[in-house]
C-alpha cells in the first residue's frame, strides 16, 4: 500500500526523521491559509499523487508548462499556483499518458539546499536482509544512475538481528562524501529511518532528494512509503492512511474481495494461484506472442465465490481478449475450482475466449465438470498448450 509524501512525512516525524514544516490542502484557499502558517520568504508547493517525477512530470492541461513542484516567493503566488494544479491531471514517468489528477497539494516551507543525495531501505531478497541503498546523485531518476553508473550505487545490508548500528551509517555518510558533523546527522537521520522502517511494516520507503543544508543538516525534502500488504492488519490506523482515488479500480476491487491483483496492459486476462505460478504465466504468454492484461493470484483457498470475483475483475477490463486460468490444485482442489470456473462463467456471461488448464488434486473430476459443462471452454493439458492456445485465441479476433 503506498501513501501520499504529506503523509509519509507525519509518520517518520514521529520517529525523530527530520521533515520541514509543511501543510496539505485541498483547495486554493486552503493552500493560501496553509502558507500563512509558514515562516517564507520562500515555499514550495507539491502536487500529491502516488507516483515519482512529479517535478519533471507535465500538466495534460498546460502542454509544456511547469512540472507538478513549484517553488513560489509569495503567499498569492502559493494560492495560484495550487488553483492551476488542483483538478487537474499530472502526467508523469511512472503514471504514464493517463496520468494522475491531483486533488490535493502539500505547501511546504523553502530549504536552503547545499547539496542533493538519493536514500532508500528496502528488502532485498537477494540477502533477505533490510539494505540500504544511496547514492551522491540525488533528486534525479536513481534507474538512470543505475543504469548508466552502477559504481555510483551504495549498497549496505542490515543484519536483522544486530539492526543498524553506528557504523553502517557512518559507512554510507563517508560513501556519499559527507563530512564533520554531516556524519552525525546522516548517522541520526539513518538509524531514525530504520526504526520507522522495521516498526511500520515497510516494503520501501524512499527518500529524494534527502538534501544536506548549509547549515549542515539533513533533511528529508521529500518521502515516499509503501508498506507489505501482509502485514496490515498490525497496522490497523495505516489502512485509514489508504487514498481509494489513487488506485485502479479494478486493484481497489480485488483488495476489497482479498484478492492479489495487479493491473498491465495486456489482452489475456491471467487468473492463477499463487505468485511464482502467476509470474510464469505472464512469462510465457509473452513467450507465445501476446501480453498478459493482468496479475491476479486468487490465492491458495479459492473457492466458487473468490473465483466469480477475480472472473468479474479481469472482465471489467476492456482490453481483455482471451482468459487464461492456470490452476495448481493443493488446498484448493481442482473440482472445487472448476465448480467455480463454471458457474462464474454462466453468472457473468462470458464473451472472450476462456482457455482452462488444471492439475493437482481432484484433476480428472475437476476437468470432467468442464467437460460437462456445456460452455466453450477450451481445455488444455499444459502450461505450454494453454499459452498458445489463448494467444491463438486472441489473434484469431
Amino acid at each position: 500500500m503506498n501513501i501520499h509524501e504529506y503523509q509519509a512525512k507525519e509518520l517518520l516525524r514521529r520517529y525523530g526523521v527530520p521533515v520541514l514544516d509543511g501543510h496539505v490542502a485541498t483547495t486554493p484557499e486552503e493552500a493560501e491559509a496553509a502558507a500563512r502558517k509558514l515562516p517564507g520568504p520562500v515555499w514550495v508547493v507539491k502536487s500529491q499523487i502516488h507516483a515519482g517525477g512529479r517535478g519533471k512530470g507535465r500538466f495534460k492541461e498546460d502542454l509544456g508548462g511547469k512540472g507538478g513542484v513549484r517553488v513560489v516567493k509569495s503567499v498569492e503566488d502559493v494560492k495560484a499556483e495550487a488553483a492551476k494544479m488542483l483538478g487537474k491531471t499530472l502526467v508523469t514517468k511512472q503514471t504514464g499518458e493517463a496520468g494522475r489528477v491531483v486533488s490535493r497539494v502539500y505547501v511546504e516551507a523553502g530549504c536552503d539546499i547545499k547539496r542533493e543525495i538519493y536514500l532508500s531501505l528496502l528488502v532485498d531478497r537477494e540477502t533477505s536482509r533490510v539494505t540500504v541503498v544511496a547514492s551522491a546523485e540525488g533528486g534525479v531518476e536513481i534507474e538512470e544512475v543505475a543504469a548508466e553508473h552502477p559504481e555510483k550505487i551504495i549498497r549496505v545490508a542490515i543484519d536483522p538481528a544486530s539492526g543498524m548500528s553506528g557504523f553502517h551509517a557512518r559507512k554510507v555518510a563517508f560513501g556519499l562524501g559527507l563530512e564533520g558533523k554531516q556524519v552525525t546527522a546522516f548517522t541520526k537521520f539513518a538509524s531514525a529511518l530504520y526504526r520507522a522502517f522495521g516498526d511500520l511494516d515497510c516494503a520501501v520507503v524512499e527518500i529524494n532528494p534527502l538534501v544536506v543544508t548549509g547549515a549542515g543538516e539533513v533533511v528529508a525534502l521529500d518521502a515516499k512509503v509503501s508498506f507489505d500488504d501482509n502485514a496490515l492488519f498490525r497496522h490497523k490506523e495505516l489502512e485509514a492512511l489508504r487514498d481509494d482515488g489513487e488506485m485502479d479500480p479494478k486493484e481497489l476491487d480485488a483488495v476489497r474481495n482479498d484478492l492479489n491483483y495487479v493491473a498491465l496492459d495486456g489482452e489475456i486476462g491471467c487468473m492463477v494461484n499463487g505468485a511464482g505460478l502467476a509470474m510464469a504465466t505472464m512469462d510465457i504468454i509473452k513467450l507465445y506472442g501476446s501480453s498478459p492484461a493482468n496479475f491476479l493470484d486468487v490465492g491458495g483457498t479459492a473457492d466458487s465465490a473468490r473465483v466469480t470475483e477475480a472472473f468479474r475483475i479481469i472482465t471489467s477490463d476492456a482490453n481483455v481478449k482471451a482468459i487464461l486460468v492456470n490452476i495448481f490444485g493443493g488446498i484448493a482442489k481442482c473440482d472445487m475450482i472448476a465448480t467455480g470456473i463454471v458457474a462464474a462463467s454462466k453468472n457473468l456471461s462470458l464473451k472472450v475466449p476462456l482457455v482452462v488448464r488444471l492439475e493437482g488434486t481432484n484433476v480428472e473430476l475437476g476437468k470432467k465438470i468442464l467437460a460437462e459443462s456445456g460452455l466453450a471452454i477450451i481445455p488444455a493439458e499444459n502450461l505450454a498448450d494453454a499459452a498458445e492456445k489463448a494467444v491463438r485465441a486472441v489473434k484469431a479476433g
